[in-house]
């Protein structure tokens, strides 16, 4: 192997392990790969007697394996500032929602909504065939989508999608990606999330998203604050089988000198240059009446967040100048 290849296959492993700590990947033993193995009757049993139905919070805990969260981060990053929208395979294993891998839907999405036209219900279905025929039994456990910018909730046309699913496809899982916090904090920034039936709708939701915990922008607060108690955010946690570490590595050491070779600083100047004028617009509403009024904690925390994203980006071009030099 040639000094460059080394070289580089070191970059890689060095940005891989980076994203896999700031992630908090959790490597499987031995033993705990059989999470992989698809029981049909198991699971059967564990969905017949609908237990969601006695406890709405039954599902408190979704696990989404390393290549599945990849998948879904690309696609949402290949979206820009359009809403991108896919669906996840996988199975519950008790109270917890577990995804093992995603793809994409060829769909029309906007800034404020995404449609699945027809030609994506074809792709879909022809994806699960093959997928089948491939020896993959794991049926469709949820869907994704991308709020680029503007954070992970759920908006009322999102709450509606996900209350028609649960009715008519239990059990099943709403994710939301922000790839454009994802890439200026250099974490994934993800929710998971589940909604409440209709005539079971909780006079007060333990653990929703609230308003003044969350970094909405104006004009999205008020589809926020309306829909906010309708639905319940699910503990997420990401795992890797020894078979994803090998993915993982190919994968990293193919496409990580596009990621390395850009500053996030740059990249990302668009969107913090618009949550430096969020944040003023903010602070100049504060002690109006109306929907739109927004707390001093919650612009201190989003002002906060902003600065750490702009340090680790600072830390991130001061990493590579030290990797790239000691190489």
């Amino acid at each position: 192997m040639s000094a460059h290849d080394l070289a580089r296959n070191s970059g890689a492993d060095t940005a891989l392990k980076l994203f896999e700590a700031e992630n908090n990947i959790v490597p499987l033993s031995k033993g705990d790969e059989s999470i992989y193995y698809f029981d049909e009757n198991f699971q059967t049993q564990q969905t017949s007697e609908r237990p969601w139905n006695n406890n709405i919070y039954y599902y408190r805990k979704v696990e989404i394996s390393s290549i599945a969260l990849v998948k879904m981060v690309m696609h949402a990053r290949s979206g820009g500032d359009l809403e991108v929208m896919g669906l996840m395979l996988g199975k519950v294993v008790g109270q917890t929602m577990v995804v093992l891998d995603a793809f994409a839907l060829p769909v029309e999405g906007s800034e404020t909504r995404v449609n699945a036209q027809q030609e994506a219900y074809e792709y879909m279905v022809q994806y699960l065939e093959q997928s089948q025929a491939s020896g993959r039994r794991e049926p469709v456990i949820g869907w994704y989508h991308s709020h680029p910018g503007y954070g992970c909730w759920l908006s009322g046309i999102d709450v509606a999608t996900q209350m028609l699913n649960q009715r008519y496809q239990e059990p099943f899982l709403a994710v939301v990606i922000d790839p454009k916090r994802t890439m200026s904090a250099g974490k994934v920034d993800l929710g998971a999330f589940r909604t409440f039936p209709e005539e079971q709708q909780p006079s007060s939701s333990p653990g929703a998203s609230a308003e003044g915990t969350q970094d909405v922008p104006l004009n999205k607060i008020e589809d926020f604050g309306v829909h906010s108690s309708k639905y319940y955010p699910l503990e997420v946690g990401y795992f890797k089988s020894s078979l994803d570490q090998q993915l993982m590595e190919r994968l990293w050491r193919k496409h990580w000198i596009t990621t390395l070779s850009r500053s996030p600083l740059i990249t990302n100047s668009d969107y913090t240059t618009q949550k430096m004028a969020e944040i003023a617009e903010k602070i100049n509403i504060f002690g109006k009446d109306g929907k739109k009024s927004v707390s001093y904690s919650q612009v201190l925390r989003e002002s906060d967040a902003i600065a750490d994203e702009i340090t680790q980006g600072h830390k991130s071009n001061a990493l590579k100048m030290k990797l790239f030099t000691e190489l």
